[in-house]
């Protein structure tokens, strides 16, 4: 490939490794809940602007400095400075410099997610600076260094790794210092921040006793933000690639970078449809991202088949991953990025030392290439987890102006309310948006037939509620005493115009719906997300009320009970009143009067 075109490529992968910037906030807006969005969009704005600040004073010069200093532990800054802030600096390599920025920043955000809805956002602004300015440049000095001249690099001789092909610590793209490190810095700091208020219910000892699921407010917006991820990702592997075809080309790059994260989908999607009798979509979205991840660091250097197995095993490491942090570790997680970016980013660069077609232990070249990586991998862990337990813990021993709340988190007002309203005056990231009757009629489109084998006493509960020797105290004529009823219908949103329809058969001429939400202890099967079983609490319903006088109270009992039975638990239920009066307030009109629209 000619410099003047892979120069033009390099800037259309750093446009599109920014744009997932994009995709992080989406994903992680849409699995959690939506009085933190605006809270999670500004996380992700300044992960990137933060971190350009920090990147140019101390991280860049650290990273992209072609003298080593300390054996190759980084580069000489002395000299970037020189070069970006001299006389000479419209000759410096900005290409570069911007490419290892927008890396920086991917490392950096990965740490949102996984301490969502609870994070002091100032004290997510400090740690973002840090990881930028110190964290990822020197680890990544190790793998990237100008020339090579990083430590992890120069292994390649001192383990016998000879020839054309060979070179050190595999990393082409970051599973490892990209990946790895920001899930391992996101693990910690999961762990040290505590989990959200309701996640998870604790005895009396502080023992947990119950795991609560917390979805996710907009499954749509999260996998929007994933398919951005994806489409970012083809600019984020073969970014490095200086030739179009071959060995080491764009054409593998992207081809083993599909492969593995599609392998990885489908696998996931099975898992959880055996291990829960429906694939959870939620899951399935990340299982995309886990083979994402788990082929960044070999995609250059292994072939279909090692795509193909990469990509099975970053699907069961990120189920395995998700319910073991959750369910034994404990350590609440909302987006899964400690499984997806921790766990599939140390896989996949593992893999490296196992799939290599070229060093490779399965293709017949020994261990070296695997023990360079494990050496690599217990390296940069060592490192991150030390600066990690550092910021963090010191975030974590200082109190808050309350005393008792650590600097690190909100306190537990400011999380109720949710973040939005908490830290930065934002009522709703939906102002416009209110819930809404579905306003679609089925009766015409489909026919609902009984499926279930559950009794109509049981599937529509009728409970009467009434009033014995019920009078109008303030009646005027016989015809006020007529006797009036209120019936409460709630039932499931889909069934509405239906019912609707039906009634006005009947003779009703005029009721009041209402959208709902409503909980209740139902028996059945089971629902799960992220391996956790769902509650079956705050289900959105509709409520009809009507009060009628001459349309016979049976009637209308004995129709809504026809329309809504399926033969489930939770077709509906009918509340019944009895009614003492009704005050038209435009005219004054009181009792059955008040229910006639005649004039």
């Amino acid at each position: 490939m000619e410099e003047w075109s892979y120069q033009i490529w390099k800037l259309v992968a750093i446009s599109l490794i920014f744009f997932m910037q994009a995709g992080f906030a989406m994903c992680e807006a849409g699995f959690t809940r939506s009085k933190n969005t605006g809270n999670i969009t500004m996380k992700n704005l300044m992960d990137f602007c933060l971190g350009t600040v920090t990147f140019i004073l101390i991280g860049g010069p650290l990273l992209c400095a072609e003298n080593a200093i300390a054996g190759g532990l980084f580069g000489n800054a002395g000299q970037v400075w020189t070069d970006m802030f001299g006389p000479n600096a419209s000759l410096y390599n900005w290409t570069d410099f911007i490419f290892n920025l927008v890396f920086c920043a991917t490392t950096a955000t990965i740490v949102s997610g996984a301490m969502a809805e609870r994070t002091n956002f100032k004290a997510y602004c400090i740690y973002s600076m840090i990881i930028s300015a110190i964290v990822y440049p020197v680890e990544a000095y190790w793998n990237w260094g100008a020339g090579n001249q990083g430590w992890l690099q120069q292994l390649a001789d001192s383990w016998g790794l000879v020839g054309t092909n060979a070179q050190g610590f595999i990393d082409l793209s970051g599973s490892c210092s990209i990946h790895m490190v920001g899930g391992l810095t996101a693990l910690i700091g999961a762990w040290l921040v505590g989990p959200r208020i309701g996640k998870y219910t604790r005895d009396e000892n502080g023992k947990v006793v119950k795991i609560n699921a917390i979805q996710g407010h907009n499954i749509l917006i999260g996998a929007l933000g994933v398919f951005i991820l994806w489409f970012g990702w083809y600019g984020f592997n073969p970014a490095a690639c200086t030739s179009w075809d071959g060995y080491e080309g764009m054409g593998q790059v992207f081809m083993t970078t599909t492969v593995a994260a599609a392998i990885s989908t489908v696998t996931v999607m099975m898992i959880t449809w055996i291990r829960n009798g429906k694939p959870d979509v939620s899951m399935t979205l990340n299982g995309s991202l886990a083979g994402l991840v788990a082929i960044t660091a070999g995609c250059a250097r292994v072939d279909l088949l090692g795509s193909i197995f990469i990509g099975i095993i970053a699907g069961i490491i990120l189920c395995v991953g998700v319910e073991v942090i959750d369910k034994v570790f404990h350590i609440d997680d909302p987006v899964g990025a400690c499984s997806v970016h921790f766990l599939n980013g140390l896989w996949g660069t593992l893999a490296c030392g196992l799939f290599s077609t070229n060093t490779g232990l399965f293709y017949g070249h020994g261990f070296a290439q695997l023990g360079i990586q494990v050496i690599g991998i217990l390296a940069v862990c060592a490192w991150t987890a030390a600066w990690a337990l550092l910021i963090f813990g010191v975030m974590k021993k200082i109190k808050r102006k309350d005393g008792v709340t650590p600097f690190l988190r909100a306190t537990p007002e400011e999380e109720v309310k949710g973040l939005d309203i908490s830290e930065h005056g934002l009522i709703s990231a939906y102002p416009d948006f209110v819930p809404a009757v579905e306003s679609i009629d089925y009766s015409g489109t489909q026919i609902l037939s009984v499926t279930g084998d559950v009794p109509m006493s049981e599937a529509v509960d009728v409970t009467h509620l009434s009033k014995e020797d019920t009078k109008i105290s303030e009646a005027k004529t016989d015809s006020d005493y007529r006797k009036m009823t209120k019936i409460e219908i709630v039932c499931k949103e889909r069934m509405l115009d239906t019912l609707k329809n039906n009634l006005m058969k009947i003779g009703i001429t005029g009721m009041t719906v209402s959208h709902v939400m409503g909980c209740g202890i139902q028996k059945g099967k089971p629902e799960y997300y992220r391996g956790v079983e769902i509650e079956t609490t705050l289900l959105p319903k509709i409520q009809i009320d009507i009060v009628v006088a001459n349309v016979p109270v049976r009637d209308v009992i004995d129709t809504a009970k026809k329309t809504l039975y399926t033969g489930h638990i939770g077709d509906g239920k009918i509340f019944v009143y009895d009614v003492e009066n009704v005050i038209k307030v435009r005219t004054g009109e009181e009792g059955y009067k008040a229910l006639l629209d005649v004039e």
